[in-house]
């Protein structure tokens, strides 16, 4: 089978059994592509993950796209799922508003959302609920806003933070250096 062939087989198997979940379906790069609903999104997830005929063991990424003007709702979630033993990929896509930007979080599914939910809640503000440890993850904690919303201002000043440790000197003469190692010198030999 090829590549396109297997995304379409897998695009058939998800429209038989999860229909309800979803919106929209094609075969985007090789790659099985659906569109589905916030609501319903963990069913829809638990069932990929745990179904013999799915398998989907793998939860390879985890991404947001802000699009602005450009479609009805602002943000999009992207999930990246692969099924190891079966060797499907498949990309899940979930329209999100911008007044309420928010889906469930699937670390109860896979652990390897933890991260990279706190990165998509850091840089774009998407929350993630039920995630367990939502806090900053690339962005120091005193910074301002999410950099990598499309409004975000470019010129921005964020809020200085102190230093655990300030310098008081910067300059060459506080560098203290550890002696050269000397190479083949015997130990108690005199140097000729």
């Amino acid at each position: 089978m090829t590549t396109t062939a297997t995304a379409e087989a897998l695009i058939n198997l998800l429209n038989s059994r999860l229909k309800k979940h979803i919106v929209q379906s094609s075969v985007e790069l090789g790659d099985a592509v659906v569109r589905i609903n916030r609501d319903g999104m963990l069913d829809f997830f638990s069932v990929l993950k745990t179904e013999s005929e799915f398998r989907f063991d793998f939860l390879v990424n985890v991404t947001a796209v802000d699009w602005m003007d450009a479609h009805p709702e602002r943000f999009e979630v992207v999930y990246h799922l692969m099924s190891v033993p079966l060797r499907w990929r498949l990309r899940v896509k979930i329209e999100v508003p911008e007044q309420k930007p928010e889906v469930d979080s699937l670390c109860g599914l896979w652990n390897s959302a933890n991260f990279m939910e706190r990165e998509a809640w850091d840089m774009l503000g998407i929350t993630f609920k039920g995630h367990p440890d939502v806090r900053r993850i690339l962005m120091y904690d005193e910074f301002v806003g999410h950099p990598l919303r499309k409004d975000y201002p470019v010129q921005a000043k964020q809020p200085r933070v102190r230093l655990l440790n300030p310098e008081v000197r910067n300059t060459a003469v506080d560098m203290q250096r550890p002696a050269l190692v000397k190479i083949n010198q015997r130990q108690g030999s005199s140097a000729r």
